[in-house]
């Protein structure tokens, strides 16, 4: 017989659904088309595993592997991908141990996903400014009812 009750040994993780991170992807490339730019944009859920990507034709081919990591940075720490600079601050040896992390991206496009609350997954774009990347990011949000 097990010490560990089924609740001490199980817990509920929740991710985003493949609908929503569809319709993330989606809205995200609307508003990249709008803005003129082609970009990569791709959704994890909460535990960083891809649920949802698009890339755009002419995106930089690059972008792609990056708007994956953007969205795990995201997912993965539960703020924008922007906002590590400012979490690390003038700490050398965080700024150098981090760099060295495959996956990790520390410049802006990558937004936590949480609906009521709760961090579901991360989303990630890339392939223009890290503004409209942003941006693209933000309508990606707005799209399933999501904030940061």
């Amino acid at each position: 017989m097990s010490e560990f009750s089924n609740e001490e040994v199980m817990s509920t993780q929740l991710v985003i659904g493949c609908d929503a991170a569809m319709r993330a992807v989606v809205a995200a490339v609307e508003h990249a088309r709008e803005l003129g730019v082609k970009i990569n944009v791709a959704v994890v859920d909460s535990g960083g595993n891809l649920a949802g990507f698009l890339r755009m034709p002419g995106a930089f081919l690059q972008s792609i592997d990056i708007a994956i990591d953007k969205a795990y940075t995201a997912a993965g720490f539960g703020f924008s991908t922007r906002d590590w600079m400012k979490v690390i601050g003038h700490d050398e040896g965080m700024k150098l141990g981090f760099s060295a992390r495959p996956r990790l991206v520390v410049f802006g496009g990558g937004l936590p996903i949480r609906v009521d609350g709760q961090l579901i997954g991360g989303i990630g774009v890339s392939g223009a400014s890290e503004e409209q990347d942003e941006a693209c990011a933000d309508a990606g949000l707005a799209a399933i009812g999501a904030v940061r």
